[in-house]
């Protein structure tokens, strides 16, 4: 087991000369495998100064690449540190109202039945003067 550090002091290593990741609970010095990694630094870089277990499981690694973490292992990380993750809460919505649907329905047809109406009404007025 390893030096135990906390989140504050793992954030530091951020960039591309000093670059420290948390998987599992475990802290890694990638600054090494930077060049190396097939998805490019960028992507490593993204991930410091939080926990990346998810990112980095959320790519499905193979084993290899698993088992290739122990290279870069230089301790733990204090779980407690670490910020728990906040709950996603929806913002509110305006409450459906089924009585302005229908409302809605009805100021349609009104309009629509007033289109019909106007255009018989051009299209009388048309032929009564084709008619004379």
């Amino acid at each position: 087991m390893g030096k135990v550090y906390n989140l504050a002091e793992v954030s530091k290593h951020n960039n591309a000369k000093d670059c420290w990741l948390i998987i599992s609970g475990k802290v890694y010095d990638v600054t090494k495998f930077l060049d190396d990694h097939p998805g490019g630094d960028e992507i490593l870089l993204s991930t410091t100064g939080k926990d990346s277990t998810s990112d980095f499981e959320d790519v499905g690694h193979s084993s290899s690449a698993i088992s290739m973490l122990d290279e870069y292992y230089v301790g733990d990380v204090d779980c407690s540190t670490i910020p728990t993750k906040v709950k996603y809460t929806p913002p509110k919505q305006p409450h459906y109202n089924q009585d302005k649907t229908t409302q809605c329905i009805i100021e349609f047809l009104q309009l629509l039945l007033l289109l019909i109406v106007l255009g018989v009404a051009v299209c009388v007025r048309f032929y009564n003067k084709q008619s004379a």
